[in-house]
């Protein structure tokens, strides 16, 4: 008789509790072939063959700012095919000033005036381990169009989202004064809080995240322009969208985009 193998037990097992193939068949009752072929059905990325030794000396350790980073990087980063290159590309300095400060490293941020991200600012530096980390979490070169679910702990994951809503992703608030021709009362302040790919997979694997954490169900748009690739736009309404951003925001000290910060700050604070 096939086993059954829940998709959150089997994630929790093998990336939040970090068992090996074969320990987590002993604890589910089944062969290690088994959960390999889970683990790819479910998109789950599968470390090397061998006994999880936990992290070498010298490798990251999830935290606030190395998750945050992992979602910079996950929307508006680039990996080099060769030499452990990474960059991050955005229009705000900011931003990636606070993200040199968030991985201690010395490298300045420039301008970026060709090439990958021209016209914006870019923090660029090369480090083997940490290069090796993102593609063990499942980030590879060239991953816009491809880029799918990454390991990224449950525990970290608010941190992580508000990365790539800082790095692709947007807290819009305005006021809406469509109907208030009709009456002046009829004045509202608008908020969604989106988020941009260019791979559905990702968008879908975000959602489904939030919506097992959360149980907040957001919609998913393509936007079409011609001769160009589709987009894909995770958006929340305004009830959703002020429990994300208090989700995301737990703390005033938490590493992030000033701007968008400031535009989520009324919400988060305002008990409704």
């Amino acid at each position: 008789m096939p086993v059954t193998i829940d998709a959150d037990a089997l994630r929790r097992m093998y990336l939040d509790e970090a068992l090996t193939t074969q320990e987590t068949a002993t604890r589910l009752g089944c062969g290690a072939s088994t959960v390999r072929r889970r683990l790819h059905r479910f998109g789950i990325p599968v470390r090397g063959r061998g006994p999880n030794t936990g992290p070498r000396i010298g490798s990251p350790a999830w935290s606030r700012e190395t998750a945050w980073v992992v979602g910079l990087i996950a929307t508006d980063g680039n990996l080099a095919k060769t030499g452990g290159g990474i960059t991050i590309t955005s229009k705000d300095v900011d931003l990636l000033e606070c993200a040199r400060r968030c991985l201690a490293i010395s490298n300045r941020v420039g301008w970026s005036s060709g090439g990958f991200g021209s016209g914006t600012y870019r923090l660029q530096w090369r480090s083997r381990v940490f290069y090796d980390w993102l593609v063990s979490l499942g980030l590879t070169p060239r991953k816009s169009l491809t880029i799918g679910p990454l390991a990224v702990p449950d525990a970290y994951f608010p941190d992580f989202f508000r990365g790539c809503i800082d790095g692709d992703g947007t807290v819009l608030v305005y006021t809406d004064r469509y109907h208030a021709t009709q009456k002046a009362s009829y004045v509202y302040t608008r908020l969604y809080v989106s988020l941009v790919s260019a791979s559905r997979p990702f968008v879908d694997w975000m959602r489904a995240t939030i919506y097992r954490l959360l149980t907040l169900a957001g919609g998913i748009h393509v936007k079409w322009t011609r001769g160009r690739r589709p987009v894909w736009i995770l958006r929340y309404s305004k009830k959703a969208s002020v429990r994300l951003l208090r989700w995301m925001y737990p703390s005033p000290d938490v590493p992030g985009l000033a701007r968008k910060r400031a535009k989520a700050e009324p919400f988060i604070l305002s008990g409704k």
